[in-house]
């Protein structure tokens, strides 16, 4: 990170964050100019034209570079330039043949590529990343990319830090600083200033870019925005393309093999052609066109299509994904991390029962009466000894009477129908400890007709052991509730009358004023969901911070396996190195808190899994960040929507099996495309390398060559309607490029075969002179390549027992009758064509049905013993529990993941 000179810092209009660390918060705001209080409208709008917008990106389409990314082949521009060439030495008919079929082709590549690329501009205009920023003295909402230096901003648990902040307030705040040092324990900040030329790691005073949130929260003052910030030079220095994925990393993998193929196969065929004599600007054309047919052009343009498509049917389930590469993580998903309220159950709190310290129950909720008339048993003694449950409820709470903001049990207490007859309004708020995950309970402290009292709710097992004297009927009373799946909160009280403020530590000697049993049963369709899930192979864990009992009860409502449970203080005793193996024996984890979340995400993934984790709350945004794909609710708190990959408009587990059915789907016919290449692409152009060392004359002339690759990739652009078979979406597949070199092997040779008996026939039986040879095997090799797309893009056999898309069987056919009649059309002449023979009918069609049922025999063959597009193997892992797949090791480096999600972070500063 570069040293900038302070002095200079009003000049430059940012400063650096190595040098406003340095600085107290007095001389930070003076060299800014900043306030307190924050910047004016007007000033803002100056500083944000002499800086520009803290953005890092723009995800503006340009058609203009689009255009130009389908001229990046090496192999279009080689063979343009022969084409030229050959223009000018006379061949022009060939060469202007060559130029359209190049056309049409670049055109092709550019109308799908530019509408994916518009998709996922309407993707990220339908999210917004924002800010807490005090502006003239109000605390406004901002676009984060709207920050500019001296604006004074708010950061709380879960958040994103929006631009480098010299810290003015922090209480007890920390930050995950990976995404810049690769360090994964929290950073502890503070407001004093650190030594000067303090290195970047140690930045104490500080909260920087792009970094998370990790406990507490703090206010603090924009020093620099977007590439001025060492996250915004790192994201520049990534470029704009995202982090490879795995299936990213397999297709260029698979690019890479073709490549090495085709290379060999270009230089085998030029050596042939000139040692045959033949001239040099014919053998480049037929070398370079050979190449070009073997090499799957429209593989980007499939993949980017098929994304688009997938993200437009999501929206119409509901289901919102922020970038497009969002469709293919959720189909890799194999383990599912999911709250319990509102997902698994209705979300919809309501207070059952409130009990006495003794056990029994109070007043009925919707019938107590106010302290005065209460019956001293009942509901708790006076105040003297402290407020019955539910008035002691309602004190230590942090939502306002009209359920305005708070936590939903904290509403819940304010709907319930005897809430109205609490005497409330006897009691005035002097302090308050807010909750947190650590200490699982809130505190006041209030003045009340009876003098000052400390007034404390929280988890019940935790708040019990600060009481004293609880008499055996509560705890008898707490494990049934527990056990029979209510969410039980403990309320206590103590005199404090020398009390003017709050601690921790005043949290003791409390009087158990009773218990508040709330219920929030399962949904009605979240059992079926859960069946779903466990059908396409997710593995589905809760994660909640209620008691265990209580989890477990609603997992057998809904028969969901419980396999283990572990407590957050079972995880504290657990190491990094043990936790992924205990993570597999357990379905159920309880009493954890957010940071206990993220790291069973971070242990999960580090074992090999593709992990997604559904949360709605702030207490979950450290886990949305972590896992590979984070889902949240439309409904959810602003920071987990932020937080979140994808949004679900529904908060159903049902429409996330729709995404990640949604996402296989993808991947299956991507990999549909991929095999069609290495079977039918690989094998003809092989074939027509053998053919050009044995033949006197080029068994197709380069014209003829692009034409067949143009009319067999409009054919391929149907792929991504396909329907996928039940049996390939029953688990993530994941790429192999040793099975597609195996499948390349076997379906490769097996088409150069037929088309060797082709030109048997073509030769020795019709007397085919060069016009009809290169015709029939035009129209045979363009079947046979064309047509067994059915065979393969199914496991079933036969394969008509698995129906095609209507627009795959309409553009298959399309391509056959097309490739059929252009010999009899007026463009047979210019192409090198001319009408077939009437006996050569019947027999490539005689063919064409051998190669579709030997392809269908050796396909029985290859898928048995192949990975690719296999139904689930369901045998139990040696670390997990049954039904669980071996967990398979690490997939990508450290490294790839640390910049996979630096891009996706880097997503959230871009401007439109």
């Amino acid at each position: 990170m570069a040293v900038h000179a302070t002095g200079a810092a009003r000049d430059e209009g940012w400063l650096a964050a190595t040098d406003a660390a340095a600085l107290t918060v007095a001389d930070a705001l003076a060299a800014l100019g900043g306030d307190p209080q924050g910047l004016t409208p007007d000033e803002v709008r100056r500083r944000r034209d002499r800086v520009g917008p803290n953005a890092v990106r723009t995800h503006r389409v340009s058609a203009v570079a689009v255009l130009a990314r389908q001229f990046r082949s090496a192999l279009l521009g080689l063979l343009l330039a022969a084409a030229t060439v050959s223009f000018f030495v006379g061949e022009r008919t060939d060469a202007v043949v060559i130029g359209v079929i190049l056309a049409v082709s670049v055109g092709l590549g550019f109308a799908n590529e530019y509408r994916a690329e518009r998709a996922g501009a309407a993707l990220h205009d339908r999210v917004r990343h924002v800010a807490s920023v005090v502006r003239a003295g109000r605390v406004e909402t901002v676009d984060v990319v709207d920050l500019v230096p001296g604006d004074v901003v708010r950061i709380g648990l879960g958040q994103v830090v929006p631009a480098d902040l010299r810290l003015i307030e922090a209480h007890r705040l920390e930050c995950d600083e990976s995404a810049l040092t690769g360090e994964s324990t929290a950073a502890v900040k503070d407001t004093a200033p650190v030594p000067p030329g303090t290195p970047p790691d140690d930045l104490a005073s500080c909260a920087l870019m792009g970094t998370v949130v990790r406990a507490s929260s703090g206010v603090g003052l924009v020093v620099a925005t977007a590439g001025h910030t060492a996250f915004g030079r790192i994201a520049v220095g990534l470029g704009t393309r995202h982090g490879e994925t795995e299936f990213q990393q397999g297709l260029r993998r698979f690019s890479l093999l073709l490549a090495r193929v085709a290379g060999v196969l270009t230089a085998l065929i030029f050596v042939i052609n000139l040692v045959l004599h033949r001239p040099v600007i014919d053998a480049v054309l037929f070398s370079l066109a050979i190449a070009v047919g073997i090499t799957p052009q429209l593989l980007p343009a499939i993949v980017t299509a098929s994304l688009a498509a997938g993200t437009r049917a999501l929206a119409a389930r509901r289901v919102l994904v922020k970038r497009l590469v969002c469709v293919e993580d959720l189909g890799n998903v194999e383990v599912l991390f999911t709250d319990k309220t509102g997902t698994l159950t209705d979300g919809r709190l309501t207070l059952a029962e409130a009990l006495g310290p003794d056990g029994r129950p109070a007043d009925p909720p919707d019938a107590a009466a106010p302290d005065a008339a209460r019956p001293p048993d009942a509901a708790g003694p006076p105040d003297a000894a402290g407020p019955g449950p539910l008035l002691a409820g309602l004190l230590a709470n942090e939502a306002g009477p009209d359920g305005a903001d708070g936590n939903p049990l904290d509403r819940a207490l304010w709907q319930a129908p005897a809430a109205a007859a609490q005497p409330v309004d006897a009691y005035r708020r002097v302090a308050v400890l807010p909750f947190d995950h650590k200490r699982r309970r809130v505190s006041v402290l209030v003045d009340g007709p009876h003098g000052r009292l400390l007034v404390t709710k929280g988890a019940a097992e935790e708040l019990l052991a600060l009481c004293v004297d609880v008499p055996q009927q509560a705890r008898d009373a707490l494990d049934a509730r527990l056990a029979d799946g209510g969410r039980v909160v403990a309320v206590a009280s103590r005199p404090a009358p020398d009390l003017a403020g709050l601690d921790p530590a005043d949290e003791r000697d409390l009087r158990l004023a009773g218990l508040l049993v709330l219920r929030d049963p399962p949904k009605a369709d979240a059992a079926g969901a859960v069946r779903r899930l466990a059908a396409l192979g997710v593995t589905v864990k809760v994660i909640t911070g209620d008691h265990p009992a209580v989890a477990v009860r609603v997992c057998e409502q809904l028969g969901l396996p419980v396999t283990g449970v572990l407590t957050g203080t079972d995880l504290a005793r657990l190491d990094d190195a043990a936790l992924p193996a205990a993570i597999e024996r357990a379905s159920v984890f309880a009493r954890v808190s957010p940071e206990d979340k993220a790291r069973l995400v971070r242990a999960q993934r580090t074992a090999g899994r593709d992990v997604a984790f559904l949360g709605d709350g702030v207490n979950d945004a450290l886990a949305l960040h972590a896992a590979d794909v984070g889902i949240s609710v439309d409904t959810g708190t602003d920071v987990a929507r932020d937080a979140a990959d994808v949004l679900l408009l529904d908060k159903d587990l049902d429409v996330l099996a729709d995404g990640v059915t949604e996402g296989r789907r993808i991947f299956a016919n991507t990999i549909k495309y991929v095999l069609m290449g290495t079977s039918s692409n690989f094998g003809n152009m092989f074939s027509a390398a053998g053919a050009s060392a044995f033949l006197p004359f080029l068994p197709m002339l380069p014209g003829q060559i692009l034409l067949n690759n143009l009319i067999y990739d409009l054919s391929q652009i149907a792929i991504p309607t396909d329907r996928v078979d039940a049996d390939q979406l029953a688990r993530p597949a994941h790429w192999d490029v040793r099975e597609i070199r195996r499948f390349m092997l076997t379906f490769g040779p097996l088409s150069s075969l037929f088309d060797f008996l082709a030109f048997a026939l073509l030769l020795g039986v019709l007397h085919a002179g060069p016009t009809e040879f290169r015709t029939g095997w035009f129209v045979e090799s363009l079947a046979t390549q064309t047509l067994v797309v059915f065979a393969i893009r199914t496991r079933a056999s036969p394969f008509w027992r698995s129906r095609p898309s209507r627009p795959l069987l309409v553009a298959a056919l399309a391509a056959v009758a097309v490739a059929w009649l252009i010999p009899y059309l007026p463009v047979a002449g210019p192409l090198g064509f001319s009408p077939l023979p009437p006996l050569f009918v019947p027999v490539v069609a005689a063919l064409t049905v051998a190669y579709l049922g030997l392809v269908e025999l050796a396909k029985r063959t290859l898928f048995a013993s192949s990975d690719l597009l296999r139904p689930p193997d369901r045998a139990p892992g040696p670390a997990g529990p049954p039904g669980l797949p071996t967990p398979p090791g690490p997939r990508r480096s450290a490294e790839a993941t640390r910049r996979r999600r630096t891009h996706r972070r880097a997503g959230r500063f871009t401007t439109r």
